[in-house]
């Protein structure tokens, strides 16, 4: 099933049929047996009109997240450890990212809030006193409250490589910033966890031409999504439940930085295609 938010109220998929539901967003996802409390709501919500669902769905859909923050896990795959060891070697940082990569412990840091979210079709922000920037496709969860995997979602984890490298200390100033987080088009929530044969894709087009294109499955991540939620809930509370991008394997080469207009498109098997274009904050 597909949850979507959208400034019209909220939107239920289950399989060709959509159904409007009259709940409050946060109320909603944050609840245990997710999957089981929609399949409940969809024998007794109205069916809607496959014009209004498509409507509701692709232009009138805004980012699935209320009160959540918004967190990121990295160096999760072998390819990111090593653009983040590139990208950082001329500061002295290079071996950290290493150490990371092998550690019990995972690499988690604050990624944004709700109203730093860039939507299905909306814009993502490059800074401007960045030279180096990259989009990071990640599959990314929802947890509840209770620290319980509930839904998928995909994320785009925009990320300023420049700043980054120039010290790991920066790493707040190159990943948290206006727009530098997406998320959408939806949320997918299963009965059983997301299949780890699921392909990540990412499509970066520039005047109507495709300069990057890759994909990879999910089950070349070293950690288990399991850890991540773990690791981010040990200390922590999240009242409204919590989002975690979970890091990336699909990083352009070093000779490759994103353009205002660019149409980046990221696509997870089951959940569906986020798209932005690339702009600077006004």
């Amino acid at each position: 099933m597909k949850l979507y938010k959208t400034r019209n109220g909220i939107v239920l998929q289950h399989g060709d049929q959509y159904y409007s539901l009259n709940s409050e967003w946060d109320n909603l996802i944050n609840r245990e047996n997710l999957y089981d409390h929609l399949l409940s709501l969809s024998r007794q919500s109205p069916v809607m009109s496959a014009a209004d669902a498509d409507r509701l769905c692709n232009e009138e859909v805004l980012a699935p997240i209320g009160a959540q923050e918004i967190w990121a896990a990295g160096v999760t795959w072998l390819r990111s450890r090593d653009a983040r060891m590139e990208e950082s070697k001329e500061s002295g940082g290079a071996t950290f990212y290493d150490k990371v990569y092998v550690a019990e412990r995972p690499e988690l840091f604050f990624k944004g809030l709700s109203h730093s979210v860039a939507a299905h079709k909306e814009e993502v922000y490059i800074r401007k006193d960045s030279t180096w920037n990259v989009p990071e496709p990640e599959l990314t969860l929802f947890i509840n409250s209770k620290g319980q995997i509930q839904a998928y979602t995909i994320g785009n984890d925009m990320s300023s490589r420049s700043i980054e490298g120039e010290n790991p200390l920066y790493l707040p100033q190159a990943k948290v910033y206006m727009r530098s987080a997406a998320l959408g088009p939806c949320l997918l929530v299963n009965e059983d966890p997301v299949s780890s044969d699921s392909v990540i894709a990412m499509t970066i087009e520039r005047d109507n031409k495709v300069v990057y294109k890759d994909s990879v499955p999910i089950n070349r991540m070293k950690r288990t999504m399991k850890e991540l939620a773990e690791y981010l809930y040990r200390e922590s509370d999240y009242p409204s439940g919590c989002f975690l991008m979970t890091g990336t394997c699909l990083v352009p080469g070093n000779d490759f930085t994103l353009q205002e207009k660019d149409l980046i498109s990221i696509s997870i098997d089951g959940i569906g295609t986020l798209k932005n274009i690339v702009a600077k904050k006004k």
